[in-house]
């Protein structure tokens, strides 16, 4: 199991049983809600605001230092249908922040407060975001008043970074570009009928052999990070250790990381557990029209008596619950601590003869006192080997604890927000980051030098073939979800991409050596690029179609000391059917693999089909292979394999048990004619992409597909370019 990557033996995807690519969605878990999904059939956009709506711009007109004062005066500005622990909104806002941020995983991209997703099901209805329906109600005035120049998502980040500050808490810096969305997004959450408050079992189960499943990060369905009692509910400090590790790593987080960041955000606030949580309503999302998208506690009696209960866990972690500082491991180090259970239930630790200069004040009464706790994970930084030494280094250096926090926070709440060109504000940190990976800006050539290039590079010998997959390597590794990938920068080159088996690690060796010698004064990046611009001009060409295939120049080139060659795995490509690829057997169907890196490259059905269809015209395909080259002029941008794929005269079989590959036969003579793939035959089984694929064969299709093919390959190659 590779923590880093998420994955079992290289595959994302791998998993006990067979399962669909979604898992659970909403109308699973909600079959009584408005089915509001329907507007948005036929390709009708969700988003009120419009196609010309540049959020950037109206980001840049924001007043943002009085958007800031505004939400330091929230802090303290207690309500009384809500009232504010230690009279302070601080820590509410803190969690609501990392809850926001805290889902984005390695393994996808996907996740994280980007979009602003907190805000729909089925994440506003997860136990472990139990009763922050109402910290985002606390927030609503403020997002009122500076309307479109502060989105959701940038405010429901920028509002714990703001928690943090008014309570002393070191910050490294802020940026801004959020763009709202106004649906839930399509994300694998899990397969589990169950969250974690009604019996979810652990994702890791080492006895059993069971590990978390392809891109999942949480231990289990409905929590951000680990279950605070332990695996499954046991206490057990050791066990949770080893998940807050793995979990934490696949969050994009290292094991200083993890502990900075525990520590820190424990040095604020309280959990709540203080009555059995079936004495409450139920999650927003199911709560009636009258409750207005307010779920779990809503009797006002007993929110102002302070009788609230989200975790189970009830207490303090410090004696100064609004303060920065050491408390944290200082008390967690002084003290032994016995397992005992909370009015609600669940098991927590609790220091044995605390001084009373170390225990926390009542967060309704400060003149009371009442212990502090620990939960099993906080306990796991003090009895795990590893994160003892780490957490005692920050418990005898406060500056390193300061800087580590500050820095940790900072890539939990940016981490999927990708280069630091998408960032806005006055506040975005100069010091460049190596996991925002960093490229050096480029020099936009001249028009001359890359005619001259492009002449050079199509008589250099190389096939269009060759080309087109060179810059599909580069440029192909974009992700959507956190932004991360592409051309720029031409990492392609570097490891670990360029010894991906996805890209022919040989042939894509000798094509970047022949770029480079051909390249002159081109970077490396714009030269990959062009080159398969110019393979695929050549392609239409010779196919009787004249196009210009446009191209952004001025990328720069990364080297190895800008690059995090770990944190480049989770992006290997298991499976790229563009390219006809496929590592091995997984437990996802290869077609719905296919939809899923299409859907990350952001490009709608008849984009991927023309893609497909013409990379497999052009002989593209990983290991040269010539399944799905339903042609005999590979080479030139024909519309030969839907023409073929659709002929009725073929008739298609499996050669194998697994059905991946299929053979087919003239329905005639029985003499072979192609081979092909799952990827590939989905074009001629699926209702929806057959008639996708009809389109191009049809008489006059090919003038569509090209224009389609050339549309889509460049959206892909420039998806990257947040500097232009």
């Amino acid at each position: 199991m590779d923590a880093k990557t998420g994955s079992i033996d290289g595959c994302p995807f791998t998993g006990k049983e067979p399962r669909t690519l979604l898992g659970r969605t909403n109308r699973d878990w909600w079959p009584e809600t408005a089915n509001v999904e329907v507007l948005s059939q036929g390709g009708h956009s969700p988003d009120p605001m419009g196609e010309d709506f540049d959020y950037a711009e109206a980001f840049n007109a924001l007043d943002y230092k009085a958007l800031k004062a505004d939400l330091t005066a929230l802090m303290t500005d207690s309500q009384d249908w809500w009232p504010a622990d230690y009279g302070h909104y601080g820590p509410f806002f803190i969690r609501m922040t990392w809850h926001a941020a805290g889902t984005y995983r390695t393994g996808d991209g996907r996740g994280g407060g980007g979009t602003g997703q907190q805000r729909f099901a089925p994440l506003n209805s997860w136990p472990d975001n139990g009763n922050l329906d109402k910290a985002r109600r606390l927030l609503w005035p403020i997002k009122q008043k500076y309307g479109k120049n502060i989105s959701w998502a940038d405010l429901l980040i920028l509002a714990g970074n703001v928690a943090v500050e008014s309570m002393g808490g070191p910050i490294f810096g802020f940026g801004g570009g959020r763009a709202d969305v106004y649906e839930p997004e399509t994300v694998y959450w899990g397969s589990e009928d169950q969250w974690v408050d009604t019996g979810a079992e652990t994702r890791i189960i080492p006895d059993e052999g069971k590990e978390l499943d392809g891109p999942l990060a949480a231990i289990q369905m409905g929590l951000i990070y680990v279950n605070p009692e332990g695996p499954g509910g046991n206490p057990d400090p050791l066990l949770s250790a080893r998940d807050m590790r793995e979990t934490f790593a696949r969050m994009a987080m290292n094991s200083e990381e993890t502990v900075a960041l525990t520590a820190g955000g424990h040095a604020f606030g309280k959990a709540h557990g203080a009555a059995p949580s079936d004495t409450f309503s139920g999650a927003p999302e199911g709560e009636n029209l009258a409750s207005q998208a307010f779920g779990w506690l809503t009797d006002q009696d007993e929110i102002t008596k302070g009788n609230i209960t989200t975790s189970g866990i009830e207490g303090a972690w410090t004696p100064n619950p609004t303060q920065w500082g050491g408390d944290y491991f200082r008390v967690l180090f002084k003290y032994d601590y016995e397992l005992v259970h909370s009015p609600a239930g669940a098991q927590q630790w609790q220091p044995i003869n605390p001084d009373p200069e170390d225990m926390a004040p009542d967060a309704r009464d400060p003149s009371k006192k009442v212990p502090t706790m620990m939960t099993t994970a906080d306990m796991a930084l003090k009895m795990d080997p590893e994160f003892r030494a780490i957490s005692e280094r920050f418990r005898d250096d406060q500056a390193a604890l300061d800087d580590a926090f500050a820095r940790a926070w900072f890539k939990l709440l940016h981490r999927d927000m990708g280069p630091k060109a998408r960032y806005l504000g006055p506040e975005v940190p100069e010091e460049d980051l190596i996991w925002q990976d960093p490229v050096p800006a480029g020099s936009t050539p001249s028009d001359g030098d890359v005619s001259a290039f492009k002449s050079a590079i199509l008589g250099s010998g190389l096939s269009v073939a060759e080309l087109v997959k060179a810059a599909w390597a580069s440029a192909s590794t974009y992700r959507n979800s956190d932004h991360r990938g592409g051309a720029n920068g031409a990492r392609v080159r570097l490891a670990p991409q360029k010894d991906w088996a996805a890209n022919d690690p040989e042939e894509l060796a000798g094509v970047l050596a022949k770029i480079d010698e051909l390249r002159g004064s081109l970077s490396m990046a714009d030269a990959i690029v062009l080159a398969g611009a110019a393979a695929v001009e050549k392609a239409a060409s010779d196919a009787g179609h004249s196009v210009s295939v446009d191209v952004t120049t001025g990328r720069g080139d990364a080297t190895d000391e800008m690059t995090d060659a770990e944190s480049f795995a989770p992006m290997e490509p298991y499976a790229d059917a563009f390219r006809n690829y496929l590592r091995g057997k997984a437990a996802v169907k290869t077609e719905d693999m296919m939809l899923d890196k299409a859907q990350l490259l952001g490009l709608s059905a008849p984009e991927m089909t023309a893609l497909l269809g013409g990379m497999r015209a052009l002989g593209a395909t990983s290991g040269n292979t010539n399944l799905g080259v339903f042609t005999d002029r590979a080479g030139q941008l024909t519309t030969d394999f839907f023409t073929n794929l659709l002929d009725i005269g073929t008739k298609w079989a499996p050669t194998d048990g697994d059905e991946e590959e299929f053979v087919g036969t003239c329905r005639k003579t029985g003499a072979e004619k192609f081979r092909g793939t799952r990827a590939d035959l989905i074009f001629g089984s699926n209702s929806i992409l057959r008639a996708q694929a009809e389109v191009f064969a049809e008489a006059g299709g090919d003038e569509l597909f090209v224009k389609t093919f050339v549309s889509a390959w460049t959206k892909v190659m420039d998806a990257d370019r947040f500097d232009v």
